[in-house]
């Protein structure tokens, strides 16, 4: 259906779900190495980074991109995103009476997070990371920045956010 290019070999992310909507969700990190170097989660014409919705239920050769995705038609994005600005979005899972999306992204290097992924809404790396400024590290603009729902540090042993299941 879909190949991206990873241009390190860390950050890779990835999980796919079908969603109560029919449509497939492709969760990819930022493409690796630290602190996004190449800015791909904040790029809308890059896949890195990103929640992806596509429909695979057609004739056609690959697949279609669902005409309410946020960023449908518009030539200066890609429309098979859904939302963006995601680090490394391990595992997530879909409520399957409500369609909420609960995603465990890894973050850099202090703090992991759980979001809840909604249409066209951006998670905020690099900017981000959790609550926190990342890049720039303090005074950060969160302007349009959609915060997660909880994040917690690296401190006594714990380490990356896998997500889990929504049952």
């Amino acid at each position: 259906l879909m190949t991206v290019a990873q241009p390190f070999n860390n950050h890779n992310a990835g999980d796919l779900n079908f969603g109560p909507d029919g449509f497939l969700y492709i969760a990819l990190g930022d493409g690796g190495s630290g602190g996004d170097p190449g800015n791909r989660s904040q790029n809308p014409k890059e896949r890195l980074g990103k929640m992806l919705r596509i429909d695979v239920d057609t004739d056609q050769t690959h697949y279609l991109i669902p005409g309410d995705n946020p960023f449908a038609g518009n030539p200066d994005t890609l429309g098979e995103i859904w939302s963006m600005g995601l680090r490394n979005p391990w595992r997530m899972s879909q409520d399957p009476v409500t369609g909420l999306i609960w995603c465990g992204d890894v973050g850099q290097g202090s703090y992991e997070e759980v979001d809840l992924i909604e249409n066209g809404r951006n998670y905020g790396w690099k900017i981000m990371e959790g609550f926190h400024c990342y890049s720039p590290s303090s005074g950060c603009n969160m302007a349009g920045l959609t915060l997660p729902i909880k994040e917690y540090g690296h401190t006594g042993g714990r380490c990356s956010m896998t997500g889990g299941f929504v049952y």
